[in-house]
């Protein structure tokens, strides 16, 4: 009789071990269960990508009556800035893309209206790292303009452009060295550029190097590119680009010049300082060279305070 009274109690005092782990284990699963789950963010997409951009406006606007000293009644411009870029990175490879578009516009009483500026800028460039400083690069880059522009010659109005007209697109493989996180210096012996011009009327007039009559015409040459960015204080970023290209068709040593500059001093959380000053000279551009026989050397100078957006 013992001995089944001793078993009975030891039957029991298993049983409620037992109940009371697994009753433990419930309170733990419950427990878990009400905590919050976490967002899932797949590993392909951790700092892949880096996109962002920066825009400007500035706005000016002047009114005279009856004043003695002379000047227009009335003007007004507008600028505008809008710079995208996108950037890639995974193990050896690179990808940047940049998108850049600069637009203006000026009326006055006595000249009346027209744009001041006028320019979109895009650049991708695929790198296979070589070593920490050095890549193989691969670059495609098309310049061109939005919509018609003249010239002035003697107060005469003279359609010069349009939408790819020119427009320059390059494709270059060549070497992307990197000394400097904000330098880049991209040289390329072997690069194909494209000069086109789709508008009958300057096709005919055969402007910007193309035969007249036709739309395009191809060179194969030598190109070199620096970029540079640097912030000097927190507020004040200064950009740079310089683009060379030799034609090795025709007269390889007249090299042409493409220099962009871009100097931002913020005044306040959305109020910005901007100066943008660009450099051209094209052996085959002879609208502004003296009796057009010869180029010249293009220049534009924008300054103007206005709001800045960073996103």
């Amino acid at each position: 009789m013992k001995k089944i009274y001793l078993v009975f109690l030891l039957t029991v005092a298993t049983g409620l071990q037992e109940a009371i782990a697994q009753d433990a284990v419930i309170r733990r699963l419950q427990t878990e269960s009400l905590r919050p789950v976490k967002k899932y963010v797949p590993d392909s997409l951790i700092k892949k990508w880096k996109a962002g951009g920066n825009y400007t406006l500035t706005v000016g606007q002047g009114t005279l009556s009856n004043w003695a000293a002379g000047g227009d009644q009335f003007s007004f411009t507008v600028n505008t800035i809008l710079q995208l870029y996108s950037y890639y990175r995974k193990d050896r490879n690179s990808w940047d893309n940049t998108l850049d578009i600069f637009f203006g516009y000026i009326n006055t009483t006595s000249l009346g209206s027209r744009k001041n500026d006028d320019r979109f800028d895009l650049i991708s460039k695929y790198g296979y790292s070589l070593n920490k400083k050095l890549n193989l690069a691969t670059l495609f880059n098309l310049r061109s303009q939005f919509i018609r522009g003249y010239t002035y010659p003697n107060n005469v109005k003279t359609f010069a452009s349009t939408f790819m007209s020119p427009g320059y697109v390059i494709f270059s493989q060549g070497l992307d060295f990197k000394p400097k996180k904000n330098l880049s210096l991209f040289f390329s012996p072997l690069t194909a550029r494209w000069v086109i011009v789709t508008d009958p009327e300057l096709s005919r007039r055969g402007e910007y190097g193309v035969k007249p009559g036709t739309q395009s015409v191809s060179q194969l040459g030598a190109f070199g590119t620096v970029n540079f960015e640097k912030n000097f204080t927190k507020k004040v970023l200064y950009k740079t680009r310089l683009d060379l290209f030799t034609n090795y068709k025709t007269k390889p040593q007249n090299i042409d010049l493409f220099v962009t500059n871009v100097l931002t001093t913020k005044i306040g959380k959305n109020l910005a300082f901007n100066w943008n000053l660009d450099l051209i000279y094209d052996d085959d551009v002879r609208l502004f060279g003296p009796t057009k026989k010869s180029p010249g050397l293009q220049l534009k100078s924008i300054v103007g305070i206005g709001l800045q957006v960073k996103f």
